[in-house]
Parts: structure tokens; sequence; C-alpha cells
């Protein structure tokens, strides 16, 4: 159990070094690489596509492991289909973070960076976190 919150310390600690460094954690960076027909910042892209050299490192590594360092399997996901619950959730994803410039992660980061509008995002990703646990589950298919 140590071992885990060890693990996962550091790489949330090693996530959020990275967005610290990256600039990711400034939402007008962000807003300037959606705005594709403006003043487009592509620095974005930029770490998006570094980010694809370590993962499919970490693919290989995973795929002649016989199991990960801080469980007793894998737990991969196994769903493939496209439901309008995932939909939906993915283009409200996707207009929050381009009217507020931050997604989770970032917005956890910026608590310490810029606390006062961090603040508002992360209370109302609380909030949402907290309606999707009372609304009813999708029927079984």
């Amino acid at each position: 159990m140590m071992r885990q919150i060890a693990l996962a310390l550091f790489a949330g600690a090693l996530f959020g070094a990275g967005l610290a460094v990256s600039g990711m954690a400034d939402p007008q960076r962000v807003r300037g690489f959606l705005d594709l027909f403006g003043d487009w910042d592509p620095t974005l892209a930029f770490v998006m596509g570094g980010a694809l050299i370590p993962m499919a490192l970490a693919w290989r590594v995973r795929n002649r492991m016989t199991s990960p360092m801080a469980a007793e399997r894998f737990a991969l996901p196994t769903a493939r289909d496209l439901d309008p619950r995932l939909l939906g959730g993915a283009a409200l994803f996707g207009v929050g973070w381009g009217v507020a410039g931050l997604c989770p992660g970032p917005a956890i980061a910026d608590l310490a960076i810029a606390p006062g509008p961090a603040a508002v995002f992360v209370m109302a990703m609380l909030a949402g976190m907290i309606l999707h646990r009372l609304l009813p589950a999708a029927p079984a298919k």
C-alpha cells in the first residue's frame, strides 16, 4: 500500500512538473492553441507530439511485463463502443477546456499558481463529478 502511494505521489509530482515546465498550466497558452484562425500557438501540439515517444516506449515495456509495479494485474479498458454519454462527456470536456483553458490536471496545478480562477474551475469540476454520481447509470446493453 505504501509503495502504491509513493508511486502515485511520484507520478503526480512528475506530471505537475511537466505541466509547469511546458507552460500547459497557463490557460492563455491552451486558448492560444485552440485559436486556429487567430493568434495560433503551436506549443501544445509539440508537447502532445513529444508525449508520443515516451508513451510508445511505455507500451513496449508494458507488453514485456507480467504485472504492473503497483498492482496485481493490468486494468486496461475493454469497451470500444461510442455511446451518447461518452460523446456528450467528450463534447462537454472540450467546451470547458476551450472556455476555461483548463482541464483537470492543469486546474489542480493552477491551484498553487493562480488559485482564484482555478478554484472556480475546480469547484465546478467537483460539482460535475458529484452530479455524475447522482444521475442514474446508463442502462446495460
